[in-house]
């Protein structure tokens, strides 16, 4: 490839990059919105083809663009309408689909069905990445270790934390750095979480090791040619037009890999650390970090919480408007830096990321009261206002470590993601019940104050009817919270099922992680996985 060409699509993609991170900073700076409910139209505007996959394991991807197809919906709520959605879309923008309606929600004997097969969950191949390479993990069950059920130890695999601890050492120092403002109190409420260094950085933990991980996976590559059938029997039998594809209309554009800068144009475990594709990925952990605590900042103001990870709530301290404004602040400062990855396709992915911590709000505050009895629409809250946070982030790893959208790598990321973060949720809202104030670090029962239902009231509620209209007016009566309580506490099934809920989707993560390379990074992120359905704060 010439320099020229080099050149010519390093400014195409800045210049694309510098639109889109004008428009997310322009979105992020509100600071309040009205809720409202709509449907939004997701145009087909490409279709899966073909893949083959060769003895080197690589997959080939071929994709072709289409006329848009009869209108497919996302289900409520979502903060823009159908007209916005598609005035806001070209050729070359990626439509993405909901996690939710990728991967799993629910085991099958609650309902759950596997969803459509598209250009985002095609490829979920449990061998073609490890062709010609021994697998020490295959087929493990978190049910194996203790904690979950069996007599294994979790400490045979390698230390998520430990293995990142040097990289994140500094962590604190710079994105201190990265927030500072000539303001004083707005510089001292952005950096408030930072300097106290709460936590375990579990967020920047995740892509740190994730960015490990892909770099053990060969890339797959990208062909234009035109194809009828998937390798592995992926879409076999089935026609072109049941396939979306994510994205525009050639090559590297749409594929969202980004172009690396390596010897051989190949990231690999032993050229990984130090080079610019691990700078950017750092960064990523970064930008995710400053997005979930302006969310938990802006969350507090609308909860009206008085405590946050064991110390004063930002707005406590200060005031609501600087709490607002602080959030926003580090919204903003968070679109910059994504700007700078140089990457379109991630900043739309990490962009809808930012949507969906807002539609969770919104379906939180104004969720009709029939949706608060379905588990279905909890667990899609639990995704907007957790998970997708964490599968966007997981999926964008892959693509700055040179994998493209619709890889076997890249899918595997986002299906780990979303099923840990639905996991971690649903662990949360157990503890919310099971553990006190002083070890949570904020209100116990804070959930019920809000007049929320998360999955332990709501499988109380499955074996207690009397329970149902006490949900759906959200305890606003006298006694409603106490009634819901000693029945949780009597029901004999309903914290195990919601434990067994967070454990059906830990092993999904797991599932996903196995498709992966082995390597020391994904070996800790199966621990980190145990770690989460075990944890007790």
């Amino acid at each position: 490839m010439s320099d020229q060409l080099i050149a010519k699509r390093k400014q195409t993609t800045m210049r694309k990059t510098a639109m889109a991170a004008t428009l997310l900073t322009s979105a992020m700076m509100l600071s309040s919105i009205d809720a409202f409910t709509v449907q939004t139209h997701v145009p087909q505007l490409m279709k899966a083809i073909t893949t083959t996959t060769t003895t080197t394991t690589t997959s080939r991807l071929s994709m072709s663009a289409v006329a848009d197809s009869p209108s497919k919906f996302r289900p409520n709520p979502v903060v823009v309408s159908a007209e916005a959605e598609a005035l806001s879309h070209s050729a070359t923008t990626m439509k993405l689909t909901p996690s939710y309606e990728l991967f799993q929600l629910l085991p099958e004997d609650e309902g759950g069905m596997l969803p459509e097969v598209t250009s985002g969950n095609a490829l979920r191949d449990n061998a073609v990445l490890k062709t010609g390479k021994d697998d020490e993990l295959d087929g493990l069950q978190l049910s194996q270790f203790k904690g979950c059920g069996g007599t294994e130890k979790i400490e045979n695999l390698p230390d998520p934390f430990k293995m990142v601890e040097k990289e994140l050492q500094p962590f604190s120092d710079s994105i201190k750095e990265l927030v500072s403002s000539d303001q004083p109190i707005l510089s001292m409420a952005a950096k408030h979480f930072f300097e106290k260094r709460h936590g375990k950085r579990f967020r920047p933990t995740i892509v740190q090791l994730m960015a490990k991980a892909v770099a053990a996976a060969s890339p797959e590559e990208i062909l234009s040619d035109d194809g009828q059938s998937f390798a592995n029997g992926f879409l076999d039998d089935k026609e072109v037009s049941d396939f979306e594809k994510t994205g525009g209309v050639a090559g590297w554009q749409w594929s969202g890999a980004s172009t690396v800068e390596a010897k051989g144009g190949v990231i690999t475990p032993d050229n990984h650390e130090g080079s610019e594709v691990w700078r950017r990925q750092a960064q990523l952990g970064q930008i995710v970090e400053m997005i979930h605590v302006a969310s938990l900042i802006h969350d507090d103001v609308l909860d009206e919480a008085d405590t946050r990870r064991g110390g004063e709530a930002v707005h406590k301290l200060y005031s609501n408007k600087v709490a607002v404004l602080a959030g926003d602040y580090l919204l903003a400062r968070a679109s910059v830096l994504l700007a700078r990855l140089e990457n379109t396709a991630v900043v739309q992915i990490m962009a809808t990321a930012l949507e969906s911590l807002v539609a969770g709000e919104i379906m939180q505050l104004k969720a009709p009261p029939e949706s608060l009895l379905e588990m279905e629409s909890y667990l899609r809250k639990s995704y907007y206002k957790t998970a997708s946070l964490i599968c966007y982030a997981c999926r964008s790893t892959a693509l700055l470590g040179g994998h493209a959208y619709g890889s076997n790598v890249a899918t595997a990321c986002e299906e780990f993601g979303f099923h840990l973060g639905l996991a971690y949720q649903i662990q949360d809202d157990i503890l919310d019940f099971t553990a006190a104030a002083s070890v949570l670090g904020k209100p116990a029962l804070a959930d019920m104050d809000l007049g929320l239902s998360t999955a332990p009231i709501l499988y109380t509620a499955q074996e207690n009817p009397h329970l149902k209209p006490l949900v759906m007016r959200r305890f606003k009566k006298k006694g409603d919270k106490q009634a819901a309580l000693e029945a949780l506490y009597k029901s004999e099934t309903a914290m195990n099922k919601a434990k067994n809920l967070a454990m059906y989707h830990a092993q999904k993560a797991v599932d996903a992680l196995l498709r992966l390379p082995q390597s020391e990074a994904r070996d800790s992120l199966v621990r980190l996985t145990h770690a989460v359905v075990t944890r007790k704060k």
